[in-house]
């Protein structure tokens, strides 16, 4: 009769197997020094110009009368913030450049619609954007006061006009350029022109009109302090104006550096909107 011989088990063999761990979360330690060290990555680039702003007229290599250091500027900043003139001045301006940019929004994304998705009214349509596409607002600035004077609604609308056409041109372009592949495969599933237009046109158009969007808001910060300085009585143009005639070096920089602010600002704003628009795309 034959024996079977058993070893006994070794020692590794009856140490429990080791579950596989998984795979490490990335620490909060990390996170934080990756996002410090984007912050880092696209601040870096700001504070060399405005380094160099303090330096250089200090040095003599710019004139510190026609630039004064950048901390003389933040000090008329701080000055005008403190007896109001600033709130006054950027109340006026914000009202005249949100005013004209809502109604530009508000007229330009449903005409481009129109335009780019029904051909008879692009037809129509067509010839007179193309007119008023290369006139320059500015250049009709004198043409807004004469028919609508000197107040308010001039400036509102040359603001409207500016911001419309980056506006209308983007939403056609968005319109015209859906994926047709797309379209195909929407129309298979027997959907209506509204429900096409509801469910797949307008949210693949959404991300190219918002570009139009951004460059509208920037249109309506330019072109609104271009208009407070051929005439106004408060606004941020009409601070920059007034303090060159008056010789406030600084303060004619706390003004500029004010719109710079504003304008990051807005345009973070629009970006944050966007992507809450945006949201299903991945």
């Amino acid at each position: 009769m034959s024996t079977t011989t058993v070893s006994e088990p070794t020692a590794t063999e009856l140490a429990p197997r080791a579950a596989s761990a998984p795979p490490a979360a990335p620490r909060a330690g990390g996170r934080v020094r990756s996002r410090l060290r984007a912050a880092f990555t696209k601040s870096i680039a700001l504070v060399l110009l405005l380094a160099a702003w303090e330096v250089l007229p200090r040095t003599g290599a710019v004139d510190p009368v026609f630039l004064p250091p950048f901390h003389e500027v933040l000090a008329a900043l701080a000055g005008l913030a403190g007896d109001g003139q600033l709130a006054t001045h950027i109340e006026a301006s914000l009202t005249r450049s949100l005013s004209g940019f809502a109604l530009a929004v508000a007229f330009a994304v449903p005409l481009g619609v129109l335009i780019g998705w029904y051909k008879p009214v692009s037809d129509v349509l067509t010839p007179v954007v193309q007119v008023f596409l290369n006139t320059a607002a500015l250049a009709l600035l004198p043409v807004f006061v004469l028919v609508l004077g000197i107040g308010e609604t001039s400036k509102i609308a040359i603001v409207c006009y500016a911001c419309t056409w980056p506006i209308l041109l983007n939403t056609i372009s968005a319109v015209r350029t859906v994926d047709p592949t797309l379209l195909k495969l929407a129309r298979s599933l027997d959907l209506g022109p509204l429900a096409l237009f509801g469910k797949v046109v307008l949210p693949a158009a959404v991300p190219t009109i918002f570009t139009g969007v951004r460059l509208a808001g920037a249109s309506a910060i330019v072109v609104v302090i271009a208009a407070e300085m051929v005439g106004a009585k408060a606004g941020l143009g009409y601070l920059i104006n007034a303090s060159q005639y008056n010789f406030a070096i600084a303060q004619m920089y706390a003004g500029i550096v004010t719109i710079s602010v504003i304008g990051v600002l807005f345009n973070q704003l629009l970006v944050t909107v966007e992507r809450r628009f945006t949201s299903w795309r991945v």
